[in-house]
């Protein structure tokens, strides 16, 4: 184990004075905190730094020596400071583990270790501090009548009826108004309407003076959906290819482009070309391109319903997690170790981070304040120790054929379910995170089993637009 400190002398014939006795002693600062007092003796530290450098002797090479014949007095000047601090590292983490061990303790996290100062050390000893704290006791309360809400929702007719129109949107395709195509020309009405894709060039000016970021051509967008300022929206609504309209767009005060925030700028757009949708029908080539190879629409409607029962039934159960957690944190007492708090705060800064990265933003110079991630780390750590706590007195721990239930289950969501699998059970990291959602499920049907529970019927779309918000 490497703790990181360094050596108090960067030349080892000094920094063995001090060598006498071997020994560590524990004191209780606080609930958690520890400080652990460690003294080495010098013999068998100075035997192991003279050992290691006979070693880097045998292959040391310096101007004017063959390989493994320079002295020793300059093999200890060009690697005694390194070899000195790695025995202390040994040295030191060797004694730490050994106290704690002898003294029974759980460390949360790494402890700080630094020097004691020369006068804090007894003649002959170097001593060190390691500063540490321990995990806490839990004690999880009565879950016998604590309230918890299971959520539960049905899929009907009419969800699986929407989500094929939702299908056939994503696969609309467009035909320019008015003329010819496999599919008509879309009917008299040329101008434009909600769901038509128009094409357009824009222009603005403030006090007849056009600004930056105020002019465009062949700008696309589909009317209705709310991408653009409802002004543009209802000024592009009704006109045809080859029309122009000028209207007013007043910006808001708190608008980001600031020099045009609160000043009202004149548009003008012209209809470069107006398009209308066409969604495919509902019919066995639509089947087709959803996976059903031999079209039936019966079977399509069956895969999406067992899709969405998925999904939805995914999104209840994490609802249903969360009312747990809640109950879990209101009826447990512990002292949360705040050097775990501090990791989890990284580790989620860093999650951030990559996340932000890997969506092209750049992250380079950003700064990331980390307090905004400590409520959230704190009460991860939080529920992970209660949960453990659970698991350990419960006796809830992943079973092998809990985690193969549960990778068969994600493997149903994809083509081939066999290959899903061999991806899980290739790498131990894969399946380590499906073992951490088994553990959590574990304990979420031991309190179910044990509260007070209030079944919570969502309907689809409440469910599905709370996750949209989480």
């Amino acid at each position: 184990m490497v703790w990181g400190f360094e050596s108090p002398s960067s030349h080892h014939e000094t920094f063995f004075k001090y060598w006498k006795i071997h020994m560590a002693t524990v004191e209780t600062l606080g609930k958690l905190q520890r400080r652990m007092t460690i003294t080495l003796p010098v013999s068998e530290v100075q035997a192991e730094v003279e050992k290691r450098l006979k070693i880097r002797a045998r292959t040391a090479k310096a101007p004017g020596f063959r390989p493994g014949k320079v002295p020793m007095k300059m093999v200890a000047a060009q690697f005694g400071y390194q070899v000195e601090t790695e025995v202390l590292n040994d040295k030191v983490g060797s004694a730490f583990d050994a106290a704690i061990r002898e003294n029974d303790l759980r460390v949360a996290g790494f402890p700080n270790i630094q020097p004691k100062a020369e006068a804090g050390a007894a003649q002959g000893t170097l001593a060190f501090d390691a500063m540490f704290e321990v995990y806490p006791e839990v004690k999880v309360g009565d879950l016998n009548g604590v309230d918890v809400e299971k959520t539960l929702v049905k899929i009907s007719d009419a969800e699986v009826d929407k989500t094929i129109e939702i299908l056939r949107q994503q696969r609309v395709h467009y035909h320019v108004k008015g003329e010819q195509s496999a599919h008509g020309d879309g009917g008299s009405d040329l101008s434009a309407q909600n769901n038509d894709r128009v094409t357009i060039d824009f222009v603005g000016t403030i006090d007849g003076v056009e600004f930056v970021g105020g002019k465009a051509e062949d700008y696309t967008f589909v009317l209705g959906q709310g991408r653009m300022l409802p002004e543009f929206e209802a000024a592009a609504l009704g006109l045809k290819a080859g029309e122009s309209k000028t209207f007013p767009l007043a910006f808001p005060e708190d608008y980001h482009g600031k020099d045009v925030a609160g000043k009202t700028a004149e548009f003008k757009i012209t209809m470069k070309k107006v398009e209308w949708p066409h969604l495919p029908p509902v019919d066995a080539e639509f089947a087709k391109s959803l996976g059903i190879a031999d079209g039936d629409l019966n079977k399509m409607r069956e895969d999406i319903r067992t899709n969405l029962d998925r999904e939805v039934n995914g999104r209840a159960r994490a609802k249903t997690k969360e009312s747990v957690m809640d109950a879990l944190i209101k009826v447990s007492e512990l002292d949360v170790p705040q050097v775990l708090v501090q990791q989890e705060v990284q580790r989620l800064a860093e999650n951030t981070r990559n996340d932000m990265a890997q969506r092209g933003m750049n992250v380079k110079d950003m700064n990331f304040p980390l307090e905004l991630f400590a409520p959230q780390a704190e009460r991860r750590v939080r529920l992970g120790l209660i949960l453990q706590a659970i698991v350990e007195e419960q006796k809830l721990h992943p079973t092998p054929e809990q985690i193969k239930t549960q990778v068969e289950e994600f493997a149903q969501a994809y083509e081939d379910p066999k290959q899903v699998v061999k991806y899980y059970y290739a790498d131990r990291r894969r399946l380590a995170e499906v073992e951490a959602l088994v553990f959590e499920e574990n304990v979420v049907n031991y309190v179910l089993g044990k509260a007070k529970v209030k079944e919570n019927f969502l309907g689809f779309d409440e469910l599905m637009g709370n996750a949209a918000q989480a």
